[in-house]
């Protein structure tokens, strides 16, 4: 055991082990954030009995599980191999080289999981382009600063004409869970042949 407490810390193996510690991360991160998400949505909206539920849930945590693991593991890999490469020093666009070959490698494969990071990741890539408004405490903490209030009000006035607009004449250019979700809020809404189907049922 002291020989394994002192390989820990012993710098030479720091990168490899940064490496298998990120996998870790991303592992656990990924069951963390798909578990409660898959859990809820498939007994809310999933069909088939339970095993079949089980069985989505399972499948759904464990690719969004490993494939962060995976991209992340590559990722640092990449990294590291790049800064010997170049003697011991970080350039400024080796993260988007490692960026750029993880996301291929890992997330290029369209599925139900990998589409939705990938809409979460770029939603806040576009947001990274919204005027920021320092505070005292995200200044002086190095902590993200939040939206300019006025850009926000711009931008959400924006996305929604636009998303209402694509939904009314080009739904089709959607993702399928926004359009199934703007079916249930503004279609489904028009038809109800009973106080219970007006109230309680959607049909």
């Amino acid at each position: 055991m002291d020989d394994i407490e002192a390989m820990l810390r012993n710098p030479t193996y720091q990168p490899a082990l940064s490496v298998l510690k990120g996998a870790r991360n991303g592992l656990v991160y990924g069951a963390k954030i798909r578990l409660p998400h898959a859990l809820v949505m498939t007994f809310l909206f999933g069909r088939g009995d339970l095993r079949t539920k089980l069985q989505t849930i399972y499948k759904a945590t464990k690719q969004h599980s490993t494939n962060l693991a995976k991209f992340v593991a590559i990722y640092k890999t990449l990294l590291i191999l790049q800064k010997r490469f170049n003697g011991g020093k970080e350039r400024e666009y080796d993260t988007l080289f490692a960026g750029l070959v993880g996301g291929y490698a890992v997330f290029s494969e369209r599925n139900a999981v990998n589409e939705q990071i990938i809409l979460y990741v770029l939603s806040r890539v576009v947001a990274s382009f919204i005027p920021r408004q320092p505070t005292p405490y995200t200044a002086a903490n190095g902590k993200p600063h939040p939206p300019n209030p006025k850009a926000f009000a711009a931008l959400a006035t924006l996305t929604w004409g636009s998303v209402m607009y694509l939904f009314h004449t080009r739904r089709q250019t959607l993702q399928t869970g926004m359009v199934n979700s703007m079916q249930y809020l503004y279609l489904d809404s028009n038809s109800w042949s009973s106080l219970k189907t007006l109230l309680w049922h959607n049909n």
